[in-house]
């Protein structure tokens, strides 16, 4: 199968085909850094991270940039509310968002654009689209005229003349009410910058324009974002760039659905809304990475089809720790059979693998399907504890049955690996372990041995107490026929 990736704009699925054959741009909207990140803000990075990785895996070379917005109405207000200077405030946010998706593992973007490091290339597109006659400057301000557009609303099949109604344009300087401001004249006490229209600083749209067309060339290849920002946002970007331009912006439009979470109205009824900062019902990113782990939060946000909403409650994260550690007990089993001896051969079970790591690239050449790629993982996981039991290889160590489990542990882990996943484990491991790593197995061992004879005597008083106190330090046992296992959590 071919990669297809559906387009907002064209509301289908259409086959992927880059601007320049070889190479992929693509911009991701950032965050308005007027406060700490929330788990929303993370969904973005995390779905493009995969993507970016995939498209890489696939042989593309890859430019992806997220900007930041450090100058918007939100920071001059929460600035000024706190009594700081803006740069300090969006300096302070910005920070924990490069921390969040460092500890996330989301390390694949080339370029983090700031506005306010723009304002030239922003002033330039600004007087291109006064001179090309699609913009106005009026008061200070500069407007983008829609009705110059005879485009506008293609994005979201909104039309001009539904926008403006119960807009104002009385004291504004507009000519129509959907006018949007591409540059804004300086209130007192407000940062601003020189330009031919006076003292003032950019509109939040104009700031994507500049910054993508800047580093990605006229025509991007993928333009993505949260569901939220298609309107205005987007359109807005769409239109004034295209008008500037005179060529498509871009290729792909790529929306993730919205987080929703799940809370009590004051009537005590539990409804699902949308999580947003102006409603006040965020969580924290920083607080969810550190309670849960990395590894969980990628595999949460990932185990929804980008395009679906993601609802964020309890019961759905602790659902997900139970299916995330179907791949960590399989890999803690296969490590324990050692490291095989012997190259896989030809198998039954390799044959399984090969169908099912096909299967994953095509729901990832299906419009980037990571939950339908999980779920294939989960299927070979499954046909991989499926051959461990039936060969019997815990039981008789054979050399030929060790390597083909161990090989087909290495493609799963593969598969993972292009989802950016399992990177934290063996992380996570080494830390634990460290040089004390040998004792900790040879006394946990030791006291499973001194279990077994409690349990010969028939002494359980003595094999509870091993039982109960290796579980209170965090040490489960499962007993099998061949014998009891352990396992940390």
């Amino acid at each position: 199968m071919s990669l297809r990736v559906y387009n907002s704009l064209t509301r289908q699925k259409e086959p992927f085909k880059p601007v320049q054959e070889g190479k992929v741009g693509i911009y991701l909207c950032g965050p308005t850094v007027y406060k700490s990140p929330h788990i929303g803000h993370m969904v973005g990075p995390v779905i493009f991270d995969a993507i970016k990785r995939y498209l890489t895996f696939r042989g593309y070379q890859v430019t992806w940039i997220v900007n930041i917005t450090d100058v918007d109405d939100k920071l001059i207000e929460k600035a000024r509310e706190l009594g700081i200077p803006m740069k300090e405030l969006a300096e302070k946010h910005t920070r924990e968002y490069h921390e969040v998706l460092r500890d996330l593992g989301v390390d694949q973007i080339d370029s983090f654009p700031k506005a306010t490091d723009h304002i030239d290339d922003i002033i330039r597109i600004t007087a291109q689209l006064i001179e090309k006659g699609y913009a106005y400057p009026a008061d200070g301000n500069v407007w983008f005229d829609v009705t110059r557009d005879p485009d506008y609303g293609k994005l979201t099949n909104r039309r001009v003349e539904d926008q403006e109604a119960g807009r104002a344009t009385e004291g504004t300087g507009k000519r129509n009410p959907a006018d949007f401001a591409l540059w804004k004249a300086a209130k007192p006490g407000e940062p601003s910058w020189d330009s031919p229209w006076g003292k003032g600083r950019p509109g939040w749209h104009i700031e994507c324009s500049a910054m993508s067309m800047k580093y990605l060339g006229e025509t991007l290849d993928i333009h993505g974002g949260g569901l939220d920002l298609q309107f205005p946002h987007h359109e807005n970007e769409l239109a004034q760039s295209e008008s500037c331009t005179g060529k498509p912006f871009a290729r792909y439009w790529m929306h993730n659905g919205l987080t929703r979470i799940k809370t009590k109205a004051a009537s005590g009824e539990w409804k699902n809304e949308k999580m947003s900062g102006s409603i006040g019902n965020v969580v924290s990113a920083r607080e969810l990475v550190d309670t849960f782990g990395p590894e969980l939060i990628r595999y949460f946000l990932l185990s929804t089809h980008y395009r679906r909403p993601i609802e964020f409650t309890d019961e759905v994260l602790s659902n997900c720790q139970k299916a995330f550690a179907v791949f960590t007990r399989l890999f803690e089993r296969i490590e324990r059979l050692g490291k095989p001896t012997q190259e896989a051969g030809d198998s039954e079970l390799a044959r399984v693998v090969e169908v099912h790591r096909q299967r994953f690239l095509d729901m990832m050449d299906d419009d980037f399907n990571t939950a339908g790629a999980i779920a294939v993982m989960h299927e070979l996981a499954g046909e991989i504890n499926s051959f461990v039991e039936k060969s019997g290889v815990e039981r008789t160590h054979d050399a030929a049955a060790i390597a083909a489990a161990a090989s087909a542990t290495a493609t799963l882990r593969e598969l993972g690996g292009i989802l950016g996943m399992f990177r934290f484990l063996d992380r996570q491991k080494a830390v634990a372990g460290g040089e004390d790593a040998d004792l900790v197995e040879k006394l946990v061992i030791l006291l499973i041995q001194v279990r077994a004879e409690a349990r010969k005597a028939k002494n359980f008083a003595t094999a509870d107490a091993v039982r109960k106190g290796l579980a209170e330090i965090g040490i489960s046992l499962e007993d099998r026929p061949d014998g009891t296992i352990w396992r940390k959590g």
